[in-house]
């Protein structure tokens, strides 16, 4: 009776929920949570677990309601729900259903459960679930390890800063635990907050895999197959910094492909495969052992096994590059066979070697690819004809392929492969639909926001799950569209007006993922429309037309498109288009085009709004650096279009854009800053003097950055603005002098950032060399070089030196031995251009003509190489 009286009670508060929104009546709603939790306390004790699952319940409904019902009563509602889901004696659906809690605080209530100090003890408790194994009767989706799991990789996207360290701690005394079940969670920990921490996770790489590596040698299958796991997440999240680790991890990936375990050999794959996307030429002293064992998995395993193996051959053809010819052929023959299956179980295989023969066509090129092609080619567009989603989207991107390394030779396809496209592109959008009510683990896309106050947490969502076949296949097709077009060129004149209909109507699509790509496709269409149009009368109008269209929907999606890659691409492409057709061109778009890029710099777009609801702590402030890196991206353009008509523009775009190099935000918005200054420095010219003393501070400062790239960017800055910015500057040569000093010595590790200093040194003396000591400056500079990386600071390096030569600079004729080294190394790299080289090759002639015959000592201790490159620009008899 008294269990019944409890439920209807408990009931009813669920349903009051539903009604609460006035403050007072929440205030009073929250005197009950204390009676809720000991009431459900009472029944847990004497077996009732139907009413604590009927509490957490109602504690759902406290996450769910817009109502700031929680308050201070989270913490008794966390510890409460700690304990049930620790206590092993209770049934599988009440344990799960107070993770639950947990996982939907951890997602909507992550401010919250830092505010009130939760986060270390729901991770004391949740870490060690990972360890729990389940019989293999109980039902997947309740079991502890699994929903543990959620909850860490949700707190870990929403918490990193917070989640870090105490998952770290547990993974190193785990990783030591004789009970091997506490060693897979050790990785298994690893592995899944390394989406959420990847930034402090790369800057603690050495430990981090120490452990996993570790634990791929493990004697246990289950250790070895959460490490594999680990591998391929650090693999996939990590980039590109675990490229770096390639020589002790690869060997260790290659061991685990021969594992005597099927799972972990497929995860080693997947590792493989995600592992070898980013890198180059290191992987050559691999290749031969890595494609032995490849090889011969794809002939003698089970499908799914296939399918992984055929991805990392991808990831290393790509990686490999020319050097993965001698491999292409036998790779090749093999797809011909999967490429002809039929069986539905087989089509997914299909789906793969055709991508394959793809990404091995661009390693091997036109020459090699095109003799061989037409049986391929005849079993892609077979392939349309078996129903299967996913072979119609990889076979959509394997044409993207082709036409990329045939270019014109492709036209010849166009009339089978085009129709393709179309009929993709346009099938009907609602199978593409599915309402998804489940908590899937790989759906975070209603992260917290970081403020300290409950009312600004996240409200709850449910989820929509738009990842089906039908929304690949019509993003492959899009992007197909728009790389025929781009590849193509004249020859896509029958099939332009279709697509790009096709592709504005996909400009707006429901799905990001198309829309991006329809945004891409547009540039394309544009590239095609001026190649097809250009030698028609009225051609101009007709491009013109096409521009339109394109620039319209490009600076709509800036401020009205809610996801901020395809927001950053369409500023990529707009930026695109100023360089490539010049002010005139975009001239009526530019008052329109200034207004969104102030909307974007004030993060006041629809992409931007998440992150401005509520108070934003600095700290925690997570603007996307590739959008804002796109926006800044903008001005350049301008200021190379419009030169120093741009000052009036940049004069309203200045105050929103220096928000970003506050010492408060991160290190990459300051160093976003930083370059676009610099680069609109230079084009824009003298009206940037009129800055200098707001910016120089700043960009000083920066010279001393722990972060190379920022380095670089303010060595580069400091450069145009000496050079564009008149006797502003004078006043700061001391201070920058003494800046770049430290650049040069033996304590800066990176090429590029010495490079830049010796730009800026160059850019420096060409405007006042007076205000140089030079006789202190030039025989560091001198040392510094030949440059190294950044050749694009050629020019200015080489023609400030050219210059004091060839004006017989008194101070740097003391160091004609230096100055001859120098020459000889430029003249004989085959990183300069020929321009660079006459230009040091006339200050050589100089020399010579200032001192004869006592230059010969110093030719003779050059090698023979050396020598000859320099007497090709000596002055003949």
């Amino acid at each position: 009776m008294r269990q019944a009286i409890v439920l209807e009670l408990l009931l009813s508060m669920g349903s009051f929920l539903e009604f609460t929104n006035d403050g007072a009546e929440v205030v009073k709603f929250r005197e009950f949570i204390p009676s809720i939790l000991h009431v459900s306390r009472q029944c847990l004790a004497s077996g009732d677990e139907d009413v604590a699952v009927i509490a957490f319940e109602i504690f759902d409904e406290l996450i769910e309601s817009p109502a700031p019902l929680l308050g201070e009563s989270i913490k008794s509602i966390v510890q409460f729900a700690l304990e049930v889901c620790s206590s092993q004696n209770l049934e599988s659906n009440t344990r799960h259903q107070a993770i639950q809690i947990i996982s939907w605080l951890a997602k909507y209530k992550s401010n919250s459960l830092k505010k009130h100090k939760l986060v270390i003890p729901i991770l004391q408790v949740m870490c060690p679930l990972l360890a729990e194994s389940t019989d293999g009767g109980e039902d997947d989706d309740l079991a502890p390890d699994r929903a543990a799991a959620e909850v860490i990789d949700t707190m870990a996207l929403n918490l990193p800063k917070h989640v870090f360290a105490p998952v770290l701690e547990f993974a190193s005394l785990s990783s030591q635990n004789a009970n091997p079940k506490f060693r897979e969670a050790s990785v298994t920990a690893l592995g899944v907050i390394s989406e959420g921490c990847l930034e402090l996770m790369k800057n603690k790489l050495e430990p981090v895999l120490h452990i996993v590596l570790g634990a791929l040698r493990d004697p246990e299958q289950m250790v070895r197959g959460a490490a594999s796991f680990a591998l391929g997440q650090f693999a996939e999240h990590l980039q590109p910094e675990i490229v770096s680790h390639y020589e002790s991890v690869l060997p260790c990936i290659l061991n685990a492909l021969e594992d005597a375990s099927d799972e972990v050999k497929e995860k080693s794959y997947y590792a493989l495969a995600a592992f070898c996307e980013n890198m180059g030429e290191e992987i050559l002293p691999f290749l031969d052992p890595l494609m032995g064992r490849l090889l011969a998995a794809l002939q003698s395993s089970p499908r799914n096994l296939q399918e992984t193996c055929m991805s990392a051959i991808g990831s290393v053809a790509s990686a490999s590059e020319q050097a993965f010819l001698p491999y292409a052929e036998r790779v090749l023959e093999l797809m011909k066979n999967f490429m002809v299956l039929t069986k539905d179980e087989d089509l997914c295989s299909r789906a793969r070697a055709t991508e394959l023969v793809g990404i091995v066509a661009m390693s091997v090129g036109r020459m090699g690819m095109e003799p061989i092609l037409p049986p391929f080619i005849e079993a892609a567009i077979a392939g349309f004809g078996l129903e299967y989603s996913e072979l119609r989207e990889y076979t959509h991107g394997f044409f993207s392929n082709i036409a990329e390394i045939l270019a014109d030779g492709f036209a010849q396809y166009l009339p089978h492969v085009v129709p393709l496209a179309f009929a993709s592109c346009n099938l009907d959008d609602g199978s593409a639909v599915d309402i998804d009510e489940s908590d899937d683990e790989n759906i975070n896309g209603f992260g917290g926001v970081s403020s300290d106050d409950e009312a600004h947490d996240e409200p709850r969502v449910r989820n929509i799950s738009i990842r089906t076949g039908v929304l690949d296949e019509k993003a492959a097709a899009t992007q197909a569209l728009g790389l025929f077009a781009e590849h193509t060129k004249i020859s896509y004149a029958p099939y332009l007006e279709e697509s790009q209909k096709i592709l504005v109507r996909h400009s707006g699509y429901f799905h990001e993922d198309v829309r991006l790509q329809a945004i891409i496709g547009l540039k394309h269409i544009l590239t095609a429309a001026q190649a097809i149009y250009q030698s028609q009368h009225e051609g101009l109008a007709k491009t013109k037309e096409v521009l339109d269209t394109v620039m319209n929907i490009y600076i709509k999606t800036m401020t009205e498109d809610d996801d901020k890659e395809v927001v950053a691409q369409a500023c990529m492409s707009i930026a695109d288009i100023i360089k490539e057709y010049g002010y005139v061109a975009i001239e009526q778009y530019v008052p329109r085009l200034v207004d969104a890029t102030l909307v974007l710099l004030r993060e006041e777009s629809c992409c931007q709004q998440e992150e401005s609801d509520g108070d934003i702590d600095d700290d925690d402030t997570k603007h996307d650096e590739e959008l804002m890196d796109a926006v800044s991206d903008l001005l350049p353009a301008f200021a190379k279009s419009m030169g120093s008509h741009f000052a009036p523009i940049f004069a309203k775009l200045f105050d929103p854009l220096m928000k970003f190099a506050r010492a408060s935000r991160p290190l990459q918005d300051r160093t976003m800053v930083v370059a676009c200054l610099a680069e609109v420095a230079q084009d824009m010219g003298p009206p940037i003097a009129g800055y200098v003393d707001r910016v120089m501070p700043i960009v000083l400062k920066e010279l001393a950055s722990s972060e190379a790239t920022n380095r670089r960017n303010a060595a580069f800055c400091v450069g145009e603005l000496c050079k564009n910015g008149g006797e502003s500057t004078l006043k700061y040569y001391g201070d920058i002098l003494r800046g770049l000093f430290p650049l040069f010595g033996e304590s800066e590790p990176d090429n590029a950032v010495r490079d830049n200093a010796a730009g800026a040194v160059a850019r420096m003396i060409m405007v006042y060399p007076e205000s140089i000591p030079l006789n202190q400056v030039l025989p560091v500079f001198l040392k510094a070089l030949p440059l190294k990386e950044d050749h694009e600071e050629s020019m200015a390096v080489y023609s400030c030196v050219s210059t004091l030569v060839l004006s017989s600079n008194p101070q740097i004729l003391t160091l004609v031995p230096e100055l001859v080294n120098l020459f000889a190394q430029v003249v004989v790299s085959p990183e300069e251009t020929s321009e660079v080289k006459a230009q040091v090759g006339r200050a050589f002639s100089h020399l010579i003509s200032l001192y004869g015959q006592q230059m010969q000592p110093l030719l003779s201790n050059l090698s023979p190489a050396h020598a000859n490159a320099l007497a090709a620009f000596a002055p003949r008899s």
